[in-house]
C-alpha cells in the first residue's frame, strides 16, 4: 500500500485535503466516492514530495527542525514502549496537527507496511530525514537497538532545533533596531530635512558645510530613491548567483571564518554541529568513515566542511581523526584536544558530547555577549545620525543670529 495525497469536494462544494492509504490512485478515488466526495486529485506523496519540473528534488516534502523533533520524541516514546513499528508510525500521524507532516510520516509507515526497513522508508524523503538520521535509524535497525537509537536521535534533533532557536531569537533584536534605524533616517531625509532647509534656502547667507552635505543628500534620496532601491536589490540578486559557484562560495566562508564576532559564531556553531552529529554516529555503531562524511555535510561553512572530508581521507590511510582534523587548523583546539583524548581512552563517543556541549555553552556566551553590545551599539549610531542631522539644521540658524547681532 502507499500513502496518496488527496483533494476532494463534498456536497456543499467545501474543499476537503487529507491523506488515505491504497493499493493505487484508483482505489483511493473510490474510498472518496464512497465517503461521498467528488475527488479533485490524488497524488501519491511520495511522487509529489520527491519530484518536480524535470524530475528535480523540491522543497515540498521538507520538515522544520521542530517537527522533525516532535515527530522522532513521539516515535521514540512509542516503540520504547514497545508498541509495533507501523502502530507507532499510524499514532505519530494521527497526533501530527500539521497536514505536511502527516502525510510524510504515513507515507513512510505504507513503505514499512510493504516489507521495507524504516531506514529505507525514511531515505524516499531526503529532504525531510536528512542522511544522519536514516544512517542512524539503519544502524539502529541493524543492531536491533531501534528504540534507544531513536530516544539519541530524539535527543540530537532537540538540541539542535533549541539551538537554531537560540541563534534566530538572539538576531531579532539587532535586525529590528537595524530595521527601525533605516527607516527613521529614510523619513527625516524625505520628509522632515526638505521642508526646513526651505527656509534656508530662500535666504543669500553661506550655509555650513555639514548643511549643504545634508541637502544634497536630502534631494538624492527624494529624487532617487528608487534608483538606490534598484541597485540594492540588483546587488542582492548579484550577491546570491556569486556565492552559487562554488569557489565564491568557499571564498565568502573563509572571510566569515577571519571576521572578529562572527568568525567565533560561525566556527561554534559548525563546530558544535559537527561533535554533536559525529557523537550519535559513533554511539549507533555507524562506520567512521561513513560517519565523518554525513558529519561533514552537516557542516555549513565549506573550509570547515572540506576539512573534515580531507580528515576522513587520512583517517581512511591509519591516521588518529584528531590529527587528521587538527591538520587543518579551523576546529577549536578545545574540541581537538577531546577527540585525542576519547580515542586515546576508548570513551570517543562521551568525549564528542562534552565537546559539542562545551562549545554551545560557548557560543550561547558569544551570541549573547554580542547581542548585548549589537544593541547599545546601534542606538548610539542612531543617535549619531540623527545627532548630524540635527546640527546639520541648527548651524544655519546659529549662523542667522550672529549676523542680526
Amino acid at each position: 500500500m502507499a500513502a496518496f495525497e488527496y483533494v476532494a469536494v463534498d456536497a456543499r462544494g467545501h474543499e476537503k485535503r487529507g491523506v488515505l492509504e491504497g493499493d493505487s490512485a484508483r482505489q483511493v478515488r473510490a474510498q472518496l466516492r464512497d465517503q461521498a466526495l467528488l475527488p479533485v486529485s490524488v497524488t501519491e506523496v511520495a511522487e509529489s514530495t520527491a519530484r518536480g519540473k524535470g524530475g528535480a528534488v523540491v522543497r515540498r516534502g521538507s520538515l522544520s527542525a521542530t517537527d522533525l523533533s516532535l515527530i522522532t520524541r513521539q516515535l521514540a516514546t512509542l516503540t520504547r514502549s514497545g508498541l509495533p513499528l507501523e502502530e507507532a508510525l499510524l499514532a505519530v500521524s494521527q497526533q501530527t496537527e500539521k497536514a505536511r507532516a502527516a502525510a510524510i510520516v504515513v507515507a513512510v509507515r505504507s513503505k514499512v507496511m510493504e516489507g521495507r526497513s524504516l531506514a529505507d522508508g525514511l531515505g524516499a524523503f531526503p529532504q525531510a530525514f536528512p542522511a544522519i538520521y536514516t544512517a542512524t535509524v539503519a544502524a539502529g535497525e541493524q543492531s536491533g537497538r531501534l528504540d534507544a537509537v531513536l530516544e539519541r536521535l530524539a535527543d540530537y534533533t532537540e538540541s539542535r532545533q533549541i539551538l537554531q532557536s537560540k541563534i534566530r531569537n538572539a538576531m531579532v533584536y539587532p535586525i529590528l533596531l537595524t530595521v527601525v534605524c533605516i527607516v527613521i533616517v529614510s523619513l527625516l531625509l524625505a520628509y522632515v530635512v526638505p521642508v526646513v532647509v526651505n527656509v534656508f534656502r530662500t535666504g543669500k547667507q553661506q550655509l555650513p558645510l555639514i548643511t549643504r552635505g545634508l541637502i544634497w543628500l536630502s534631494d538624492g534620496f527624494r529624487n532617487w530613491w528608487w534608483l538606490i532601491l534598484i541597485l540594492l536589490v540588483a546587488a542582492w540578486f548579484g550577491f546570491g548567483r556569486w556565492l552559487e559557484q562554488p569557489g565564491a562560495r568557499s571564498r565568502w566562508h573563509g572571510l566569515q571564518l577571519r571576521m572578529p564576532i562572527i568568525g567565533k559564531v560561525v566556527r561554534g556553531v559548525n563546530a558544535a554541529r559537527f561533535a554533536r552529529t559525529l557523537s550519535i554516529l559513533t554511539a549507533s555503531a555507524v562506520p567512521v568513515l561513513e560517519a565523518l562524511r554525513i558529519a561533514g555535510e552537516v557542516v555549513a561553512n565549506l573550509p570547515m566542511r572540506h576539512a573534515v572530508l580531507d580528515a576522513a581521507v587520512k583517517v581512511r590511510e591509519g591516521a588518529p581523526i584528531a590529527r587528521s582534523l587538527g591538520a587543518s587548523k579551523l576546529y577549536p583546539p578545545m574540541l581537538i584536544h577531546l577527540i585525542a583524548s576519547g580515542e586515546t581512552s576508548g570513551e570517543l563517543e562521551s568525549m564528542l558530547e562534552r565537546a559539542a556541549a562545551n562549545q554551545e555553552r560557548e557560543m550561547d556566551g558569544i551570541v549573547n555577549t554580542a547581542v548585548n553590545i549589537l544593541g547599545p551599539a546601534m542606538i548610539l549610531l542612531m543617535g549619531g545620525v540623527v545627532l548630524l542631522i540635527v546640527l546639520a539644521l541648527l548651524l544655519p540658524i546659529f549662523q542667522l543670529n550672529q549676523l542680526v547681532k
